[in-house]
């Protein structure tokens, strides 16, 4: 007979030592998910941090291992939908944009 899984993913195990609701009020403080349909800011924090351990540098190269895992996706943490390079790409670009007008208001 053959063994079932029943343990987290190592990476979902990691997550849970954030603070999610810490992290929810920074969010919610600069209005971080304002538009956002299903792509929310914690999900491309999971997303970069997916990327971390495996030195995944580029998009393209990150956006490969999530097709590769894409019947993990929703128990590593990441969602349902699928993640697009555009979308990632947009995502990054967009908080690139806040910080630095966060910056240059100090």
């Amino acid at each position: 007979m053959a063994a079932i899984f029943q343990d987290k993913y190592v990476f979902s195990q990691l997550t849970v030592f954030l603070n999610r609701t810490q992290f929810n009020n920074h969010v919610h403080k600069y209005n971080g998910n304002r538009y956002v349909k299903h792509f929310t800011c914690w999900n491309q924090m999971l997303a970069m941090m997916f990327g971390q351990p495996n030195n995944h540098e580029s998009l393209q190269n990150l956006i490969v291992v999530f097709e590769a895992h894409r019947a993990k996706q929703y128990h590593l943490g990441l969602g349902l939908e699928p993640i697009a390079k555009t979308t990632l790409a947009t995502a990054i670009r967009t908080v690139i944009t806040k910080f630095s007008r966060t910056l240059h208001s100090i």
